[in-house]
């Protein structure tokens, strides 16, 4: 089994910056592609930023792409999102997930573990 836990959201003006983590526990971690999704108000939930199960492969969302970085520290069993630049489409409850493979793929039915989602509000 695999814990996610997260946290780092808030209320941030535009242009700003927010650095999500995701704590994970259960010992398949390290094993796992991982990534975030957000879902904004009114939206079904998509697909932002994929890592893979070593760190060495990344994926990310065109409408994010060159704003934000997903990165892991496996010994540490964290996922990280860093978002600069953030817009008020950025606002959504983002959530962490952990994979059912090494890699990543943005099909949210192929991950298994949840975190329970953090608000990011972008204000305008």
């Amino acid at each position: 089994q695999v814990q996610l836990v997260e946290s780092g959201g808030g209320l941030v003006q535009t242009g700003g910056s927010l650095r999500l983590s995701c704590a994970a526990s259960g010992r398949t971690f390290s094993s796992r592609g991982m990534a975030w999704f957000r879902q904004g108000p009114g939206k079904e939930r998509e697909f932002v930023a994929g890592i893979s199960w070593s760190g060495g492969s990344t994926s990310y969302a065109d409408s994010v792409k060159g704003r934000f970085t997903i990165s892991r520290d496996n010994p540490k069993n964290t996922v990280y999102l860093q978002m600069n630049t953030l817009k008020p489409e950025d606002t959504a409850v983002y959530y962490c997930a952990a994979g059912t493979s090494r890699y990543i793929t943005r099909d949210p039915s192929e991950y298994d573990y949840w975190g329970q989602g953090t608000q990011v509000t972008v204000s305008s």
